[in-house]
Formats: structure tokens, sequence, C-alpha cells
């Protein structure tokens, strides 16, 4: 497996991950500094004070023979002592684990969230070129590496850090040359530790990568689970997993090969130090005159920071993975909204209803540079008039809707409602306005109820009823076993098509707003369904501007006026009777029906 040597984009990454991961902890500034003092108080007490104390008894004791009866009255202070250091360092350890649960619980509250903003307010083009499996698993591994980079931080960098500082602060007037010699190797160790690891991250990051590729395979296979049943793929979307699985395990392997490699590396360091340490206790009391408690302290304080030094490759690793994590969703976030609201943008504010499509230049931004779907395209759509769009698939129909409910920006040109420009309106006022009804009904596995009224959730039960009854759904759902309070299932798979799709019309209806696009709303829909649910939404246009767009041009005969869309362009407009003895475009698309459907 190709790896990325660590760059300037991998370097940038780290920076931005660190920004966002600081930007949340200084919302918790008092956890943060609790975390450090009750980190360092905590080595200071339990590590370096009982051992300064234990090394005081030790001296006591070799300087002369203590009697029975003054062993309490000699050493009582010292057990005194230590029974203090003990109580208060056990304080502080628990006020260590608080201030990390203070941290992450803040942490993954407020990540979560950026990640949901900025996914929910990206563009529908940004969505559909990415897995939406691969994009949880990168808000959770986002969200969990900051978890795991706080719990690194307290309770093995500045643990690290404090016994660093306290061994030589402490043993130095003592030991001067140990202490030269051992800063002299840590560093040397410091050195070269980080830049092997250094060189791991980019290995981290792919391994976390591997993983994000293997969540959005398995969704896309779980999602899709009746296609895979009914098609009889089972073991084609096996193998896929398989190959993702595989490739996610040898990106682990990679990874574990390395960190092991410098692992070995580091503990020979290690080694080494420990064997200057040992050279030093032997012969500290010959060659310097140091005193036993001393030498113990000495030891254990060494051997301490060694081991602290030992874990340096385990710190490390849990770095390199809580960084490699987040590294995917850190790019996410500093994606640019490809549809963004201005600064200064107003609610819109409809009166009328007035639609004005004015010169609209527009490619998807994914899309080659010269592929445009429209290029000066005009059309305008009076308040209150009922609007079909139709033409072949690709014509640019739904596209135009997209543009009005602004899922996408023009590149050239202005969507006006009202004589207001979509574009300097915010998106969720325009949305607001806009009843829109797709070909596949987007249902939540939640209730019927909840369902309906989505657009409305202040809705009463007396509304979201009337509307179920308007779109010919109350009488099915009054047929399940628990009515309104089904749940419907992921997208609504427990409802057929035509049910959905009466719940989605439902929800149309309750929103009540002013303009409403329906595109293919009835297509989902049997013959008698279609019939009853038809009268509904010509009750539902009535008074509003509406725009529907179709291939079964017997769902549009019937309205104010059809535009006909070829190429990005409208080649005919006018009504039905008036296209159809016109005898061009949408003549030739109504002769050539089957069943009423659009070939």
């Amino acid at each position: 497996m190709a790896v990325r040597p660590t760059d300037k984009n991998d370097r940038a990454t780290i920076r931005r991950t660190l920004h966002y991961f600081w930007g949340v902890t200084r919302q918790k500034m008092g956890a943060f500094v609790l975390s450090i003092v009750s980190s360092v108080g905590y080595i200071a007490l339990l590590t370096f004070a009982n051992t300064y104390v234990m090394g005081l008894i030790v001296d006591r004791v070799q300087a002369s023979p203590v009697s029975a009866d003054q062993v309490l009255p000699v050493f009582g202070p010292y057990v005194l002592a230590l029974l203090v250091v003990n109580a208060v360092g056990q304080t502080l350890s628990k006020l260590q684990d608080y201030s990390v649960y203070k941290l992450e619980i803040n942490g993954d509250y407020q990540l979560s969230r950026l990640c949901f903003d900025t996914l929910s307010n990206q563009s529908m083009t940004f969505h559909n070129s990415r897995f939406g499996g691969s994009l949880v698993s990168q808000t959770s591994r986002f969200v969990s590496g900051y978890s795991g980079l706080v719990d690194v931080v307290t309770y093995s960098l500045w643990p690290t850090l404090a016994s660093i500082v306290l061994t030589v602060g402490i043993l130095a007037p003592i030991a001067p040359l140990f202490v030269a010699i051992l800063v002299v190797m840590l560093v040397l160790y410091v050195v070269i530790a980080y830049g092997m690891y250094r060189r791991i991250l980019p290995l981290s990051a792919e391994a976390s990568r591997a993983q994000n590729k293997l969540s959005g395979v398995l969704s896309d296979a779980v999602t899709n689970i009746l296609a895979v049943k009914t098609y009889g793929r089972e073991d084609y979307e096996r193998g896929l997993f398989t190959t993702a699985d595989r490739e996610a395990m040898a990106a682990e392997n990679i990874n574990m090969r390395a960190t092991m490699r410098r692992g070995f590396t580091t503990s020979a360091l290690i080694t080494v130090i420990m064997f200057v340490v040992s050279i030093f206790v032997v012969g500290g009391n010959a060659w310097f005159g140091i005193s036993a408690g001393t030498l113990v302290m000495m030891f254990t304080y060494t051997y301490n920071l060694t081991m602290r030094f030992n874990y340096f490759n385990s710190m490390m690793q849990r770095i390199n993975r809580a960084l490699g994590d987040a590294a995917e969703m850190t790019r996410v976030l500093d994606e640019p909204t490809l549809v963004a609201d201005d600064e200064d943008a107003k609610p819109l504010e409809v009166t009328e209803g007035r639609i004005d499509f004015e010169n609209l230049r527009f490619r998807y931004p994914d899309a080659p540079k010269d592929d445009y779907v429209f290029e000066d395209l005009n059309l305008h759509i009076p308040a209150g008039q009922r609007v079909g769009l139709v033409g072949r698939s690709g014509s640019g129909k739904t596209t135009l809707t997209k543009l009005l409910l602004r899922l996408d920006d023009v590149q050239e040109g202005r969507v006006l409602v009202d004589g207001q420009d979509v574009s300097h309106c915010t998106q969720q006022s325009l949305r607001r306005q806009v009843a829109y009804v797709p070909q596949e009904a987007l249902l939540f596995h939640r209730s019927i109820r909840e369902n309906i009224a989505y657009g409305k959730p202040d809705a009463t039960e007396e509304e979201i009823r009337r509307a179920a009854e308007e779109a010919n759904a109350l009488e099915f759902i009054e047929r399940l076993p628990d009515g309104f309070d089904t749940m419907v299932g992921e997208r609504g798979v427990k409802l057929s098509g035509g049910q959905r799709q009466r719940v989605a019309i439902a929800r149309a209806i309750l929103v009540d707003a002013p303009i409403l696009v329906l595109d293919e709303a009835t297509s989902a829909l049997d013959s008698e369904s279609e019939a009853l649910v038809q009268g509904a939404l010509e009750n539902l246009m009535r008074g509003r501007t509406s725009i529907v767009v179709a291939h079964r041009l017997s769902t549009v005969a019937s309205l104010d006026r059809i535009v006909v869309l070829a190429h990005g362009e409208v080649v005919e407009d006018g009504t039905h009777h008036e296209l159809v003895e016109r005898g061009g475009e949408y003549a030739s698309l109504w002769n050539r029906q089957t069943g009423g459907f659009l070939e």
C-alpha cells in the first residue's frame, strides 16, 4: 500500500485539527487548568514527595538504631507526612479524572455539533459525492480523537513533563554530573523518538482513511440491502467489503509494524539510561559520598522518569492515532461551503409568489469546466401560476427546482422570488416558503405523525389528520395497528411506495407554503391512488405558485402553462392544447408516450 510522506498538507491538517480541539478546550479553561494542576500535583506528591519522605526514613534508620519505645516519637512525623501526602495526592487524582470528564463531555458535544452543522450546511453536490456512512465514521473518529488526545495529554504528557522538571530540580544540587548526563540522554531520546513518530503520522492517517472507507462500503450495502437481496448480490457485496476490510487491515498492520520498530529503538535507549543509573547507584556512596536514602531517591526518581519515557512510545502512538483519526473530518470542516448565506442575508418575504430565472448560467461544481446545464436561461412565472416542466431526462428540469431552493448556486444570473435575489436571502427562510415533494419520498425513521408534521412541528392533531385526509393517506394510516404512531423504518421502508409518497404530500399540504414544487410527486402511485391524490394536489396548488416536474405528461396537461426544456433551454412554452396543436417538441413527446409516460 502506498503511503503518503509527511508534507506541508499533513502539517497544515495537524495545525487545523489542534485549532479545532483548542477551540473547544478554551470553553472549559477552568477544567483545563485543573487538569494541569491536578496532574502535576498528583505526580509531585505520590511519586516524588512519597519517595522523598521514604529517603529521609532510610537515612534516619541508617544513622542510628531506634529503640522500640521510640519508633512512634521518631518516625511518627514521617508517617503523618506520608498520610497527608497520599491523602492529598489521591484527592488530586480524582480531580484529574473530573477535569478529563468535563473536557471530554464538553468536547464531544461541541465537536459533534460542529460536524453536524458543517455537514448539514454543505451543498447537495458535496453530499452526492460522498458515502454517508463514511461521513458518520469520520465524525465519530474526529470526536473520539479529541477524547483520546485529552486522555494522553492529561494522564501522560503533563505527568511526564512534571517528572522531568522535578527530577532535575531535586537531583541537580545533589548529583549535578548525574543529572547532566541524564538530561543529555533524555534529550537524545526525545529527538530520536519524535523524529521517528513524526514519520508515522501519515501511516495513522492512512489507517483511519481505510477504516472510514470500510464504514462507507458497509453503510452502502446495508442502506441498499433490498437491492442486494433481490438481485442475489450478497457474494458481490461481500467481496467489496472483504477488499475494503483487507485494505484497512493492511493499513493497520503497516502502522503497527512501523510503531513496533520504533518502539524497539526507544526501548534500547531506555535500557542504556538505566545502565547509567545503575552505575551511579552502586558507586554513588563510594565516589560522591551520597547517602543511602538519597541513592534510593535517585534510583526511584530516575526509574519513574525512564518508565514515563518508556511509555513515550505508547504516548506518541496514541497522539498519532488521535490526530490521524481526526484528519479526514478536519479536511471536511475546512472545505469551503459551496452554498453559504451572506453575512448580511435577510429573511425572504413572500407576498405574491412571483418567480424569475434571469440569465442563468450554471454547471455543477464537480462537472467538467465547459459542461453547463444552463447557459443564459430566462423564465418568468407569475404569482399563483401552475407551471409544468417537461422534457427528456437530463434537460434540466430538476436542476431548475434545486436552484430555486438554492441547493446549488448559479455561476451567473439570478433567481428571484417577488423580486428578491434568493442568493442574498437566508436559506432557511427561502425553503420554509417552498413546499417540496420529490420523486422519492424523504421520510425519517420516526412516527407517521412526526413525518407529516416535520415542516410544522407545532401542528395540532386535527391539522395533521386533515392533511393526511387531503393527501388520501388517512385511510391506510388508520388501518395500521399503531395509526399515526407507526414507526416507518429507515427512509420509510415499512410503507409501500405509494404510502410513502402520500405521507410526503400530506407534509407539504400541512406546511401551507406560498410556493409549491412537485418533482414527480405522483410517480410512485398506482392509478387509483394517483386519481385520488391528484384532486388533493389540485386543491393544494390553487392560489399558489406551483412548479410541477413530470415525465408522465398527463399530470401536467391540466396546468395553466407547460414549459418544455431541452439541452438546458426553453424550447416551447404554452398550454397543453397550444403545444399539441403547434406540433413541436411537446407534441412529439405527447405522441410518443406509452401509458402516459415519456419514453
